[in-house]
Formats: structure tokens, C-alpha cells, sequence
């Protein structure tokens, strides 16, 4: 039987034909943009409903709405894809900046739909509710109704959203220009910061220094223009929370993130409690790379050298041999993504750096992009990818107002997928050498969500509480990231990245507030998911969709409760998935006495 071989190059022209030429596209946004006129001019004379009759008007204006979000997200996905292929696409560029206005301007006229409804009577709104076209939506509709009743009036929401285009959004922007045009000397070669970036884990620890050295060289040169990027970042997002009279910075990120307070303060607990075994892992790598203490540039260092390099039909071949034992529709849907050209994943000069999954609602199907180079990371990568594919596909015939889904549980159907790979690659290893070094992969994932997020959230709440009181310098923020990385890691390392601030794109994204702690929920989260995946097997594949299809319908202690039968505003949740990551250290320790 011959060996399948598959495309490493996605196809992107089954969207929109040309690229960022292509006159598809452009039909498709000059369109959109009158949908998008047409829809904001319509809802100058929308009224807010004052009876339940009312309810086929609400239907059609939310279907409306519904078909414009999938229209714009369509476009707006093939641009992120088109940017992270070649980032010297200039015209890609160019339509970023359109989409934005697009978003912005589609934003304004939404939120003034949210207002709207909002006004509804109680009464009035209740009986709505029970309408057959609209009980399906209860559970984002009362969180609209929410979320404009602590909103400001139309016309303030429709300014800020109007300012935000060449304000807020621009500011990222800049950022993103002036990171793009970066580039380091290491080891004689010229390299983006993406590239040189990856060095961190390279084996040769001259090497190592050298890039972290003169990292840090460079984003010394420009600390002062990010630190007036990311002030104005915050200034901008604390001058409209407190408009809108809101006291607490984590309120729009835990609201976006569906979850309380105390759900996030019982995780850190947690994490915060069980620390020692991990500094006890990096104290013992820090000896088997002949130091007393780790130094920053250590933490992604091999400490075995990892023989095991798998082609990329092979690895897609091993994440499918494994998603079969736990979801036969898992693999089936993994396989059209390979079979598909679905994954961007060829190694070429020119790509941005990272990985991601981009939904394009319009024709339900997703595109990732990673650089494959072989390894089992990449492998595990790949899977991590596919588990977002997965979500979306497995809400695809849900009602689009009902798949929007927060990004503390995208990463839980994520990592999942990601489990099951690290996991089997341990189980299946030849070898101690091979079995050290792919536990070090999975222990490397728990120390970056454990000490590295934990360090990322401590240094922005502390920044944001510091901006309230004025523009925050340069070598203050060094210092606030330094005193963060050292009580995150609680010592374990003996040099810090006091540029971390300026150098970790998260910081400046404006989609989202705090893209940090819904990376380590969702971590934990997925573990107590896997453990049960684990003691069902197949028979869990059902529970496991169903699972996903309430993540955009529910806050995540109800998802919690209903699914697992779990409280987790508490800590002994989180320990329970805290304690799976322990046993990895204690593998780890007894291989490498």
C-alpha cells in the first residue's frame, strides 16, 4: 500500500482566488462594507420592541446580524492568513487596515442594536425570549441585554468605537510595524526577532546567550517607543472603563471569558500552593545542563538531544493513529484537514513565527498555520491546532450567534487534542533519552502556564494599577517584569527578561484584555477532560462534543458543572489537573537521577 502523502501548503484560493490581489476578495469587501451601511442606517429607525408581536422583527435584525459577523470574519481570516504567509505583502497590509474600519464600523452600529434591546421592559423582554425563533438565543441575548445596560449611551459607545480605529487599534498597529522591520545579528546571520527567537531553545548554549543577549539589546534600543505603545494601550482601555463607570480592570476580561472572580483566584491558588515540584524539575535541569541555577535563556533548552524526527506525513499520520482511540470523528475530521491542504506548515523564510487556527464561517471550514521542522513539539503544535479546527467544526450546526465562543475554553478543546499527543509520544518512547526529552516538552508546556502566564498576569495587573495614576516608564516596566518573573518562578532562575514587556506580542494585541489567563485555564481545564477521556475512551467521543457545543452558550462554571459535575470556584478542582502535571515531574526526576 502506498503512503499518503500530504499537501503542506494550504490552499487559500477555494476562498478567495489571487491572494491579496484577488478581485473575489475585493467584491467581497466592497459588499460587505454596504451591507454594513446599509445595516447601520437601518437601525436608526429599529425600535426598541414593546410587545412579544414584536418578535419576528427582533428574529430578522439578529439574522441580519448574524450573516454580517460571518461575512466580515470570512474576510477577515483570509487576511490574517495572507499576513502570516509573507510578511512583506504590503497590499495584505493595506486590507488589514480596511477590515479594522470595517469591524469598527460594524462594532458602532451593533452596539447600538445591544442599546436598543436593551430598553426592552422586563416584561416585554421575557416573553421575546419564549419565541421560537429566539429561545435558542437566550443565553446570548440576556448577555448582550447585560453588557449594554453597563455600557455608555449609543452615541458615546458609537465614539469610542469610532476613535477606536485610529487610537486604540492604531496603537497595536505600530507596534506590530516597528516588531515587523526588527532584526538581531546571531551567530553572523541577520534574523527576525521571530527567528532569532527560536534560538532560546537551540542546544548550543553559546548560541542561547548570544540571541537572548542581543534580544534584549534590541528591544533596549526601542523600550521607549513600546512603553508609549503600550501606555496608551492601557490608557486608552482604563479612560473608557472608567466612562463607563467600572472599577476593576479584570472586569471586561472575566466577562469576555465568561467566568468570575473567584474561579480565577481559586485557579492561581491553586497554581501558587503547588509550586515547589516544578521549581524542584527546573532546579534538576539546571543540573543536568552543569549549573547551579537556570538562567532565562535556559528554559527552553534541551537537556536530552531529541533523535526522533518524524516527516510531516508522518506525524500527521501519528496525531490520526491517536485521535482514533479517543474520537473516531476527531481523526475522520483531522484527516479531510490534511487531505485538504487545510495547514500552512511548510519551513520557508518569510513566515511569521507562532501558530494558529482561523475559522471561515461562510464556507465551515478552517485554516492552521504553524512551520513544521520535524520535531515532536512540532507534532504536538500541529495537534494543538487541529483541537481549535475541531471546536468549530463540532459547533458548525449550532445557530453563528450561538459559536462564539471565549478564549479560555477555545484553548481548553485545544489542548486537549494537544494531551493526547504528548501523552502517546511518552507511552510509545524507545527509549529513556527519547522518554526524558518528551516529558521535558510536556513539563516545559505546565512551567510556561504555571510560572510563565503567572508571571505575564502579576506584571499587568500591576502595570494597569500603576497606569491609573499616570504614564509608566520604561525602567519601571523593566522592573515591574523582572519582580514578576522572579516571584512567578519563585527563584528558580537567576536571570530574568526584563524586556518581556515589550517583546511579548500579547501585551500589545487589542482584541482582547489579558491574553494570559485563559491560556492557563484552559490547560487545567482540558486535563480534567482528558482524565475523563481517558477512563471512558471512545464512549466519551458524544460527552466531549456535546461539551464543546455549550461552550458558547454558557458561563464556564455552569459548562463545569453540567459536564463534569465539578465546582471550580474552588481550588481542589485545579489541583486535581496541577497534581497530572506533578506525576510528569516525578517521571522526569526518576529517569534523570
Amino acid at each position: 500500500m502506498s503512503k499518503t502523502t500530504y499537501p503542506i501548503v494550504w490552499d487559500l484560493d477555494v476562498f478567495f482566488k489571487g491572494g491579496s490581489e484577488s478581485s473575489e476578495l475585493r467584491r467581497h469587501l466592497n459588499e460587505t462594507k454596504e451591507r454594513v451601511g446599509t445595516y447601520a442606517k437601518s437601525l436608526e429607525t429599529f425600535e426598541t420592541p414593546t410587545s412579544a408581536s414584536d418578535a419576528d422583527l427582533v428574529a430578522d435584525k439578529l439574522e441580519e446580524t448574524s450573516s454580517l459577523i460571518q461575512h466580515i470574519s470570512q474576510a477577515g481570516a483570509f487576511i490574517s492568513c495572507l499576513e502570516a504567509q509573507d510578511m512583506s505583502d504590503q497590499k495584505a497590509g493595506a486590507l488589514r487596515s480596511e477590515i479594522t474600519e470595517m469591524n469598527a464600523l460594524y462594532g458602532s452600529a451593533f452596539n447600538v442594536l445591544k442599546q436598543k434591546l436593551a430598553k426592552t421592559e422586563d416584561r416585554v423582554w421575557n416573553e421575546l425570549l419564549e419565541h421560537e425563533q429566539l429561545k435558542d438565543l437566550q443565553f446570548v441575548l440576556n448577555e448582550w441585554r447585560t453588557q449594554a445596560q453597563e455600557q455608555l449611551s449609543e452615541e458615546e459607545e458609537a465614539l469610542i468605537s469610532a476613535l477606536e480605529v485610529d487610537g486604540y487599534h492604531a496603537w497595536g498597529q505600530m507596534y506590530n510595524t516597528i516588531v515587523g522591520e526588527m532584526t538581531v545579528n546571531v551567530n553572523g546571520e541577520v534574523l527576525s526577532v521571530g527567528q532569532a527567537n527560536n534560538l532560546l531553545s537551540h542546544e548550543d548554549p553559546a548560541i542561547r546567550q548570544e540571541a537572548y543577549e542581543k534580544l534584549e539589546e534590541a528591544w533596549k534600543e526601542k523600550e521607549n517607543l513600546f512603553a508609549r505603545t503600550l501606555n496608551h494601550l492601557a490608557g486608552f482601555r482604563l479612560n473608557t472603563y472608567k466612562k463607563r463607570g467600572w472599577d476593576h480592570v479584570l472586569k471586561e476580561p472575566l466577562e469576555i471569558n465568561r467566568m468570575k472572580h473567584e474561579t480565577l483566584d481559586a485557579m492561581w491558588g491553586a497554581i501558587s500552593k503547588n509550586k515547589d515540584t516544578f521549581v524542584e524539575y527546573l532546579n534538576r535541569k539546571a543540573q543536568l545542563l552543569g549549573k547551579e541555577k537556570l538562567e532565562w535563556y535556559d528554559l527552553g533548552a534541551p537537556t536530552q538531544k531529541e533523535k526522533k524526527k518524524l516527516s510531516y506525513d508522518d506525524g500527521a499520520e501519528f496525531i490520526l493513529k491517536h485521535f482514533e482511540k479517543f474520537s473516531p470523528k476527531m481523526a475522520s475530521f483531522a484527516k479531510r484537514a490534511f487531505e485538504e491542504a487545510w495547514i500552512e506548515a511548510e519551513d520557508r523564510p518569510g513566515k511569521r513565527p507562532g501558530g494558529f487556527c482561523t475559522g471561515f464561517p461562510l464556507s465551515q471550514q478552517s485554516r492552521i498555520f504553524m512551520t513544521y521542522s520535524g520535531s515532536m513539539s512540532n507534532v504536538a503544535t500541529l495537534a494543538h491546532e487541529l483541537g481549535h479546527a475541531f471546536h468549530s467544526y463540532a459547533l458548525k450546526d449550532v445557530h453563528p450567534l450561538n459559536r462564539r465562543y471565549a478564549m479560555n475554553v477555545a484553548e481548553t478543546a485545544s489542548t486537549f487534542a494537544e494531551m493526547i499527543v504528548a501523552d502517546a509520544s511518552v507511552k510509545e518512547a524507545t527509549t529513556d533519552e527519547q522518554k526524558i526529552a518528551l516529558l521535558e516538552d510536556k513539563l516545559q508546556r505546565s512551567v510556561a502556564f504555571f510560572m510563565n502566564i503567572h508571571s505575564r498576569f502579576l506584571f499587568e495587573t500591576r502595570f494597569y494599577e500603576e497606569r491609573k495614576n499616570g504614564f509608566v516608564s520604561a525602567s519601571r516596566l523593566n522592573e515591574l517584569t523582572d519582580q514578576a518573573q522572579r516571584e512567578a518562578y519563585r527563584d528558580a532562575v537567576n536571570s530574568t527578561s526584563p524586556s518581556y514587556w515589550s517583546n511579548k506580542l500579547h501585551f500589545h494585541i487589542t482584541g482582547v484584555p489579558f491574553y494570559n489567563f485563559p491560556y492557563t485555564f484552559g490547560y487545567l481545564f482540558s486535563l480534567s477532560i482528558y482524565a475523563k477521556a481517558l477512563e471512558e475512551g471512545k464512549n466519551y467521543e458524544d460527552k466531549y462534543i456535546a461539551l464543546l457545543r455549550d461552550t458558547a452558550v454558557m458561563t464556564v462554571e455552569d459548562l463545569a458543572m453540567k459536564h463534569l459535575g465539578e465546582d471550580i470556584t474552588k481550588e481542589s478542582f485545579w489541583e486535581k489537573g496541577i497534581e497530572l502535571c506533578k506525576h510528569d515531574v516525578k517521571e522526569y526526576l526518576n529517569l534523570t537521577k
